[in-house]
């Protein structure tokens, strides 16, 4: 059995198409949410479907290791990143080696790094007059967004595209490929 954590931040739009596209796998198990805002919609999404939650506070994520003490004690095996918003400490990165995934609402190298996420994308690519964008899932590294891409998928950018407009291309791929591309990886 594979146990998996997701981080995520936020609505939890592709923590839940994870969850589902899981559900009845008969060796991935969603163990664990993980999340850093206690408003987070990501907190409903997990009670939905009676996975445990770990919230984290910035502090100790960044200055202990309480956090990869607890995923260990789990027996996580895997980590997704889903609309997850803060760096991840080294720490958590050499306890998981080539374990930690994370999707970003861009085609990178563009695009990329700190506070780069979200609609602060979407806007930088349109002001850019980019006729592209798209997803990339990669490796989580010590940086941002550069860790080895996995994975990439494009949608066109119109004339008259706005950030909204945008940001609703770029969930139709993320929902449609990151649940494919986790189960492909970890049947490698």
């Amino acid at each position: 059995m594979i146990k998996l954590a997701i981080f995520a931040s936020g609505a939890g739009s592709n923590a839940a198409k994870i969850i589902e596209h899981f559900k009845n796998n008969p060796t991935v198990v969603i163990d664990l949410i993980v999340c850093n805002k206690k408003e987070a919609g990501v907190w409903g999404i997990a009670a939905a479907n009676q996975i445990d939650t770990l919230y984290i506070n910035r502090e100790s994520f960044i200055e202990s290791d309480a956090c990869v003490k607890q995923l260990q004690a789990r027996s996580i095996d895997f980590i997704v990143l889903a609309g997850f918003l803060w760096k991840v400490p080294e720490s958590l990165i050499n306890a998981y080696p080539g374990k930690i995934i994370n999707i970003h609402p861009a085609l990178l190298p563009k695009y990329g790094g700190k506070g780069m996420y979200g609609m602060h994308v979407h806007e930088a690519v349109i002001a850019a007059g980019e006729k592209e964008s798209g997803i990339t899932i990669h490796y989580v590294d010590a940086h941002y967004d550069e860790g080895d891409i996995i994975f990439q998928a494009k949608c066109t950018i119109e004339p008259n595209e706005t950030p909204a407009s945008l940001a609703a291309k770029i969930h139709v791929l993320e929902h449609a490929h990151f649940p494919v591309v986790i189960e492909k990886l970890l049947s490698i």
